[in-house]
């Protein structure tokens, strides 16, 4: 079946370079990527050629449609370069490790490294010492949860200028992190909100979840991900027991088919409303945990909850049947309070979905 999705994958994101060449979307609606919905944030554009990078990297080495895939995936990564200087948003980890990272780690070429290094050098911008956390897009005082999911372009531009000011800033963003939005369950916030005179913690928030003090599952997926890259990068161990922390809240309070609610906490006639896409991203991020973890059994275990989250959005939620749904995976939410992609495909939905079907997968030829 993960064949099957990522032949499915393939045709969808073929149809929308033929649709609407050279056009980024962010979620559809009923179905359709190209609309006038709002953004709420400028995030996405890296999703698009990340698959892409994906799909390159899983056809035939110098076949045809391998070198179409890669013209397509350097023809979409491109034009964001200039984005490596962009104060306005926390994400250039999206847009950057999904892109020029993936394009890096197949040439070496240095000038895709120094954009890479100059994306995480730009990010660092963001922290403010009293607090210390990075700020989010919102406004000074904010810190999101989301950011654990960028705050490895910091790590990397540390390590490969051995800047030892650039590590610091992101160690302790994550540190941060792990103190104020992570609760003693694995829950986590989306918020945080802090004094900008005295840098003290005030309360919880939230912008997508249903309260301050729930647990909102997109989040608790970018948490569950994010501190995991945080340990591979720093093989600190406080960070793989929040990255575990939070897998574990995923797995004991998701429903048996691994489909997340869109929040934990939401009234139980809403919580009928899944989010696929925070089942995906936890199931790219338990497969990374289960090759970083030092425990074997444990190990295996994330690696099979993984493949049974997977295994249900492929059965329940690939667009198979419906060629004119112009997305891969259905039941996404981008923002239910706005009303924006709700029960639709996401574009970091489709991202890490593939990215968790290729992990799932192994390397082509094996």
């Amino acid at each position: 079946m993960f064949v099957r999705t990522l032949n499915l994958a393939d045709e969808k994101i073929r149809g929308l370079i033929q649709r609407h060449p050279d056009f980024y979307p962010m979620y559809t609606q009923q179905g359709k990527w190209k609309h006038q919905g709002e953004a709420w944030t400028h995030w996405c554009d890296g999703f698009l050629p990340g698959m892409m990078w994906i799909l390159y990297q899983r056809t035939p080495f110098g076949s045809e449609e391998n070198r179409w895939w890669r013209e397509q995936a350097i023809r979409y990564s491109r034009p964001l370069e200039p984005r490596k200087l962009d104060r306005n948003v926390h994400d250039l980890g999206f847009i950057f490790m999904s892109t020029y990272y993936r394009w890096h780690q197949l040439t070496q070429d240095p000038s895709l490294k120094a954009v890479l290094v100059e994306a995480g050098q730009t990010m660092a911008l963001r922290f403010k010492e009293k607090g210390a956390y990075l700020r989010s897009f919102v406004s000074d005082d904010s810190l999101f949860i989301d950011i654990m999911m960028n705050v490895g372009i910091i790590f990397y531009a540390a390590r490969e200028t051995g800047d030892a000011r650039l590590r610091d800033v992101a160690m302790r963003h994550t540190l941060t992190s792990r103190r104020v939005l992570v609760r003693g369950d694995g829950s986590t916030a989306h918020e945080g909100l802090f004094d900008l005179e005295t840098g003290e913690f005030l309360r919880q928030s939230t912008h997508q979840g249903y309260r301050g003090d729930s647990c909102w599952s997109r989040g608790l997926a970018w948490a569950l991900y994010g501190f995991g890259t945080c340990y591979q990068y720093t093989r600190d161990p406080r960070f793989l027991q929040t990255a575990q922390a939070c897998a574990d809240f995923f797995i004991l309070h998701t429903p048996a088919d691994g489909v997340a609610p869109w929040d934990y906490d939401a009234p139980e006639e809403s919580r009928k409303q899944v989010d696929t896409s925070a089942s995906a991203i936890a199931a790219s991020g338990l497969l990374r945990l289960a090759r970083l973890t030092p425990d074997p059994v444990k190990g295996a275990y994330y690696d099979a909850v993984a493949r049974h989250v997977l295994t249900s959005l492929c059965a329940k939620y690939a667009a198979f049947d419906d060629p004119a749904w112009e997305g891969i995976l259905k039941g996404g939410v981008y923002h239910i309070h706005k009303g924006l992609g709700v029960h639709e495909s996401v574009m970091w939905g489709e991202h890490f979905f593939l990215e968790a079907l290729d992990t799932a997968l192994g390397p082509v030829g094996q």
